[in-house]
Parts: C-alpha cells; sequence; structure tokens
C-alpha cells in the first residue's frame, strides 16, 4: 500500500510521535505550539526548553510503543482543519455554482453559508479517523529519537531514525 512506502511511513510516525510529544509538552503550560513532521524526524514549535523537549519526546515514544495510540490524534492537527475546509468550502461551491446571475449568486449566498456549516460539522469526525487511518501511524516500529536541536528561540527539531 501507498502508505506504507519508506518516505511516507517514516513522516507518518514522525507525525504521530510530533502529536504525542504535543500532548507530553501540553501538560504544563508552555503557550501556543504547534509542529510539522517528515521523514527524518518533526520540528516543534513552542516555548519549551529543549530539555522539556528531550523528555517529552521520549516519554511519548515509550507510551506510544507500550499501546497509546490515541497519542497520535491531536485535534490541533493540520489534518482536521484541512477536511473542514474543505468540506465546507465544496458544499458551499456546491450551492453556488448553479447561480447564473448576481441576483442569483446574492439569494444563495445564506443557502451556501448554511451548507458550509453543515459540510463543516460533518467533517469534524473525519479528521481525527484521517488522522488515524492515513496521515499518522501510532506504530513506531524500530524509529528511535536520534536528537533534539535548538535552532532558535521557539523553534527546535527532533531528528528521527
Amino acid at each position: 500500500m501507498i502508505l506504507d512506502l519508506p518516505f511516507i511511513l517514516e513522516t507518518r510516525r514522525n507525525h504521530a510521535l510530533e502529536h504525542a510529544t504535543l500532548h507530553m509538552l501540553a501538560r504544563q503550560p508552555h503557550g501556543r505550539m504547534a509542529g510539522h513532521s517528515n521523514p527524518t524526524g518533526f520540528f516543534l514549535l513552542g516555548d519549551f526548553s529543549t530539555q522539556d523537549v528531550w523528555i517529552a519526546a521520549t516519554e511519548a515514544l515509550e507510551r506510544l510503543r507500550e499501546g497509546e495510540s490515541r497519542l497520535a490524534i491531536h485535534e490541533g492537527c493540520g489534518t482536521n482543519l484541512a477536511t473542514n475546509a474543505l468540506f465546507g468550502a465544496t458544499l458551499s461551491w456546491l450551492v453556488m455554482r448553479g447561480a447564473k446571475s448576481t441576483a442569483a449568486r446574492i439569494l444563495l449566498l445564506p443557502v451556501a453559508v448554511v451548507f458550509g456549516v453543515i459540510g463543516v460539522l460533518i467533517a469534524r469526525p473525519l479528521g481525527p479517523k484521517l488522522q488515524q487511518r492515513v496521515t499518522t501511524e501510532a506504530d513506531m516500529g524500530n524509529l528511535q529519537i536520534v536528537d533534539v536541536i535548538h535552532i532558535r528561540k521557539g523553534v527546535h527539531r527532533i531528528i528521527t531514525r
């Protein structure tokens, strides 16, 4: 399957570890947090010490290995945001595409807004399911944390292998 190709699987595992690490870091107030994963690790954005990131990433990896797969899912994930936006925008577009005149567009606008909201509501449970089945992989395989590097204020790079 395409999701199990090395480049993709490594990214999915790092994405899961990124989410789990953010869950660990969220136990203490750190303000805004974000992350971005790739096949060689992930970046964390936020006001963390390098030591806090090491501890959180190590615990996250251990807990994922122990079967806490729910840690791979994060409500703030871009997968959720993209799913909501795509469904809402698509339903709104479907309503508006039949309007041939400006007057028709104006009359359909409230309907398009309602359909957009319906699209977002339908999509809400789909984002976590997409994370679980497509964009993350909670089975860490032989993934290891190699290093945590402080890039600059508010940015850490976690390197995995």
